[in-house]
């Protein structure tokens, strides 16, 4: 008999969707000026990222502004083997692959060596005057970076020649010598972006316990052994999450800074997909090829970004 009175879930009515309805809404009034501080942002990317992705239908296309968007021939998947079957495929790949994993080799670790290298200092001013003066070039445009590129290494009156003339070198070309642009393009890169990029790994070094680094000295480590025992473990989880986003741009390998950084001299070492895609979707007007491009591109970034995830998921668990 009691067993007979004991209800089983299967028993119990589940609720209609005008009670789902109607608690949603009680939820939403609830907790209606956090709703409505998050509309702006809603907005936001349904605006800028959402509807923008009706234009993926020009990549199946043979665009021509006259027919206009609907009427333009479809051409299914030409666009994409005409990119791929393209002479100039492997060497804008190539080109980006390589200054890509350049940033990413040398400019994804250098935040993390400087914010471990402030996180050792122990005079305010002095520290808080290392991270003003590393993070203030990530402000600077890349026009005004390269007037200064171009102010100290220009072969005529830049600083750097000038230098080696006195000591009686030779002056380098820098800035339209093939063999140059590669290791320029990747260090002012970090030049630009490397105090910025520290700030986040500051933060997380900030949220280390203290406790941790009082009980290793306890059992008498040294200062590399608290790095790599306390402090490494400590921000490993911001480290994969980083590199996460920062393998999902992987062909993104800087459009402003190269834009403005190759020429007619050094462009077969320095031209990449989206200088590329710029010349022929802007210049030439093949917007179905380049709207092509994109979508490869993106594509690409976000089976990049699953394999990463499903990486770091096997070697460090579940870090979301």
């Amino acid at each position: 008999m009691m067993m007979n009175s004991i209800a089983t879930a299967a028993d119990v009515p589940k609720p209609s969707l005008r009670t789902k309805l109607y608690n949603s809404w009680r939820r939403v009034m609830r907790f209606k000026i956090l709703y409505l501080l998050l509309l702006p942002e809603l907005i936001y990317f349904v605006v800028f990222k959402y509807i923008p992705m009706l234009g993926i239908v020009i990549a199946f296309k043979n665009y021509n502004i006259g027919l206009g968007f609907w009427d333009s021939p479809w051409v299914g998947f030409n666009n994409f083997k005409n990119f791929i079957n393209g002479v100039y495929f492997w060497d804008i790949m190539n080109t980006t692959i390589t200054i890509s994993l350049g940033k990413l080799l040398f400019g994804f670790s250098a935040p993390i060596i400087l914010a471990l290298l402030i996180n050792e200092v122990t005079v305010g001013w002095f520290k808080k005057s290392v991270q003003t003066v590393t993070y203030l070039p990530h402000f600077i445009s890349w026009v005004i970076a390269y007037g200064l590129m171009v102010a100290l290494l220009s072969p005529g009156e830049g600083f750097v020649n000038l230098l080696m003339k006195q000591y009686g070198f030779q002056p380098i070309s820098f800035l339209t010598e093939p063999g140059w642009i590669r290791p320029l393009i990747i260090g002012s890169d970090i030049w630009k972006e490397v105090g910025w990029g520290a700030i986040l790994y500051l933060a997380a070094l900030a949220g280390i316990d203290p406790s941790l680094y009082e009980a290793a000295r306890m059992d008498g480590a040294s200062k590399w052994r608290q790095l790599w025992h306390v402090t490494l473990p400590g921000i490993r989880n911001v480290i994969i999450i980083l590199l996460i986003i920062r393998l999902s741009s992987i062909l993104d390998a800087g459009f402003d800074q190269i834009f403005m950084m190759s020429n007619t001299f050094n462009a077969d070492k320095s031209d990449i997909i989206d200088t590329w895609v710029y010349r022929q979707g802007i210049e030439q007007m093949q917007i179905s090829l380049a709207t092509a491009v994109g979508v490869f591109k993106s594509v690409i970034a976000f089976v990049l970004v699953l394999s990463a995830n499903k990486l770091a998921k096997k070697f460090d668990g579940q870090i979301w």
